[in-house]
Parts: structure tokens; C-alpha cells; sequence
């Protein structure tokens, strides 16, 4: 029998999460009006407005039902790894549309739907807000009990492999197969995005206690792992790519140069989430006291 829970509504999370509901439906709404946009980026921010809008809007309706409870899932750590991953998708949307669609569109004196753009980025703004907030409020504290994907590492595992796929999208519109060098940085990439998500998945579906190590050392294992592997790609990677793509006189926003100095940026990025992974999972399995 499904039991209709109310107050799943007018908690502040509740009341977040229809919000992010209402303002990603009038974001991907608003932009859609304007008209089909060709390319990869538009589609990928019409991607992450709708994503997220369908998530959360299922969120809202297995826990006003009570059906959450009985899904054999971590729901809490499923819930806070969503607004972490909703987060991160509409910061992303909301920076690429306002770049390369509303300031671009917004500077022709022609432009009839520039109104249209500015409210759509308005809009995922104030959701990227809503989602950031839900994060903070779903965050473990300190001495609280609560999933793995609740704590810091739990979240910077998210970032990770968000982060990660951000940089597929870009390599693979580069040649970077032509030298063995990009090859071992793709590897490396491939490498840890795979372990990330693992542990993700592990989490949501209650499967670490079967594990047949301990999680937390094996945890700062992996992370010393990628903390070394995205070292060499540090130096690696900047120093083939940009012999391969040097900056051309003319380079549009989706030029190979562009999307090598966006790879390059996100390898340094994804370096420091990796050693602040590190420090935070070493000092929650050997500083930290039990109570």
C-alpha cells in the first residue's frame, strides 16, 4: 500500500528540490523557444536542464510516496551524489549557454531573442543555487553517521568523475591517438574515472560491505594511485598537446587549441580534487578517533 508523505514536500530540502523542478522546465523551456541550436554544446546543456529535471522530479515522487524506502538502494547516498553531479551539470550549462549562446546572440543588434537568453541563464543560475544548497544540506557533518557519498571524499568522488567525463567530450575531438603519450593520459583518465564510478555505484547499491577488503584502505589506495598517474599526466599532457595543436591566429570557441587548454585545466582540477581526496581519506582511517 503506497503511503503519501507530506512533509517531504515542505522540508527545506523538499521545497528546494521543486524549485529545481520549476526552474529547470522554465530554463530548458526558454531555450527551447529560441530554437534549435546545432552542435554539441547546446545539446549538452539541453541535456543536463532536462536530466536533471526528470531526476529530481522522480526524487520528489518516490519520497511523497513512501516508495524510496523500498527500493534496495542507498537512497540517501544516491539523493546527495544526484544534487552533487545536478550541481556541477547546470554550473556547466548555465557557464557554456552564457558564452557561447547569450553573449554571443546578445551582441548582434538584430538579436529578437536575446530577452529569452538572458532569463534562461537567470534561471539555471538560480537552480545551480537550489542544487548547491541541497548539498549543503544533505552534507554529512562532522560526527554525524551517514553514507560514504554523504562525506567529503563521498562527494569529491562525484567531481571526479564528472570532471572526467568533461574531458572525454573534449578528447575525443582531438588526435590524440597519434602519439603514445596522449594514449597513456587518455588511459589514465579511463583508469580513474573507472574506479570512481565504481565506488559510486558500490555505495548506492549496499554492496561495500561485501567487499572482501576494507574499503577505507583500499579507498586510500586508489586515491595515492590517481593522485601519481594524474601527476604524469601533468606534465605529459600539456607538454604533446600543445606541440600538436599550437595556437592558431584564428580560433573559434570549439578550436582544437580551446579544447586542449579545457583538457589541461580539468587535468590540474581533477589533480588537486584527487590530493584533497587523499589528505581527507587519510585523515578520516588514521586521525580520526572513534566515538
Amino acid at each position: 500500500m503506497v503511503t503519501l508523505d507530506v512533509k517531504t514536500l515542505t522540508v527545506p530540502v523538499g521545497i528546494l528540490r521543486i524549485l529545481a523542478v520549476v526552474f529547470t522546465c522554465v530554463t530548458f523551456s526558454l531555450v527551447a523557444s529560441v530554437g534549435h541550436i546545432g552542435g554539441s554544446f547546446w545539446a549538452w546543456c539541453m541535456f543536463s536542464w532536462c536530466f536533471c529535471f526528470s531526476v529530481t522530479l522522480i526524487i520528489l515522487v518516490l519520497e511523497f510516496t513512501s516508495l524510496s524506502s523500498k527500493l534496495p538502494i542507498s537512497w540517501d547516498d544516491f539523493t546527495t551524489a544526484f544534487a552533487m553531479l545536478a550541481t556541477l551539470m547546470v554550473l556547466t550549462a548555465s557557464l557554456l549557454y552564457s558564452i557561447i549562446f547569450t553573449c554571443r546572440t546578445c551582441g548582434e543588434h538584430t538579436c529578437s531573442t536575446c530577452g529569452k537568453d538572458i532569463a534562461a541563464c537567470v534561471f539555471s543560475f538560480l537552480t545551480f543555487i537550489l542544487y548547491a544548497v541541497e548539498v549543503g544540506l544533505t552534507r554529512a557533518k562532522p560526527g554525524e553517521i551517514s553514507g560514504f557519498l554523504s562525506t567529503v571524499p563521498g562527494l569529491l568522488k562525484v567531481l571526479e568523475a564528472f570532471v572526467a567525463c568533461i574531458i572525454f567530450i573534449c578528447v575525443d575531438l582531438l588526435r590524440y591517438n597519434l602519439l603514445p603519450g596522449l594514449q597513456w593520459c587518455v588511459a589514465v583518465y579511463s583508469f580513474c574515472f573507472i574506479i570512481s564510478l565504481l565506488i559510486i555505484i558500490l555505495t548506492i547499491g549496499r554492496l561495500l560491505s561485501r567487499f572482501p577488503a576494507p574499503f577505507n584502505k583500499v579507498l586510500i589506495v586508489c586515491n595515492v594511485l590517481a593522485v601519481l598517474m594524474y601527476i604524469t599526466v601533468a606534465v605529459i599532457w600539456p607538454f604533446y598537446i600543445f606541440k600538436l595543436y599550437p595556437r592558431p591566429n584564428s580560433c573559434p570557441v570549439d578550436c582544437e587549441w580551446n579544447l586542449a587548454v579545457v583538457i589541461t585545466f580539468m587535468t590540474y582540477f581533477n589533480l588537486i580534487a584527487y590530493i584533497v581526496d587523499t589528505v581527507y581519506s587519510f585523515k578520516l582511517v588514521f586521525f580520526t578517533t572513534p566515538a
